[in-house]
């Protein structure tokens, strides 16, 4: 395929592809040229290195999510639709969230999901700078309930590079936790499943409730100055 039939979506699109199987790690010009039917000189046509690739194919994720409507939902409801949305994008794409420590992740996907929370928050009645600091609190909450998703996917995608088997891999694991945890006494107590109730409420939705019963406290309280009529 000639350089000028590529296309920069054709090129993200696939770059993704290799990104959600392998990981940052699986991910380079010259795979991806072979993937395309191109020579690896033909991408340069259109991106510089991996670090600009990365980037675009972390912003191209961002367009997943999906953009609740307060009005419709209210403020509350919105709020959980869009961080469960953002939590489900991350967990789909679980490279992304190291990706985000590394380098700056910022386009028009990632802008559009920042405009549209900014515009929930402000519509609950925060002013711009107290919106700017709640998006900002529930985003840093997703991005941790999103990592242990994404790090379990990681690791996952590191033992089929190495060609480690993940069931093996997987008891080794937990026969060390089991190990380690012998040595205090609440978890080891929670070693066997039975020995704990199961929780009813998944924690992330338990998490990000409390944080939203905290700033609807706030609003109750008066001390969130509304915006002028």
């Amino acid at each position: 395929m000639p350089h000028d039939k590529l296309s920069l979506e054709q090129i993200v699109t696939a770059a993704v592809q290799i990104l959600d199987a392998d990981g940052v790690a699986g991910l380079n010009l010259r795979r991806l040229a072979i993937g395309l039917g191109v020579a690896p000189s033909a991408l340069y046509w259109h991106v510089r290195n991996k670090d600009e690739l990365l980037v675009l194919a972390g912003d191209y994720a961002w367009n997943e999510v999906d953009l609740p409507s307060p009005g419709r939902l209210g403020w509350q409801a919105a709020v959980v639709e869009l961080a469960s949305s953002i939590r489900l994008m991350l967990t789909n794409h679980f490279w992304l969230v190291t990706t985000m420590s590394t380098h700056v992740i910022y386009g028009p996907g990632k802008a559009r999901v920042d405009d549209h929370s900014l515009g929930i928050y402000e519509e609950a009645g925060f002013t711009p700078e107290q919106a700017d600091q709640v998006a900002a609190t529930v985003l840093m909450f997703v991005l941790g309930a999103a990592q242990g998703d994404a790090s379990e996917r990681a690791w996952q995608a590191r033992l089929r590079r190495t060609g480690v088997d993940e069931h093996e891999a997987f008891q080794a694991a937990v026969d060390e936790v089991n190990a380690v945890a012998q040595e205090f006494p609440r978890l080891r107590v929670r070693q066997l499943s039975s020995a704990a109730p199961a929780s009813e409420q998944d924690p992330f939705r338990f998490g990000l409730q409390a944080i939203i019963d905290g700033l609807q406290a706030t609003l109750l309280s008066g001390s969130v100055r509304r915006p002028q009529e």
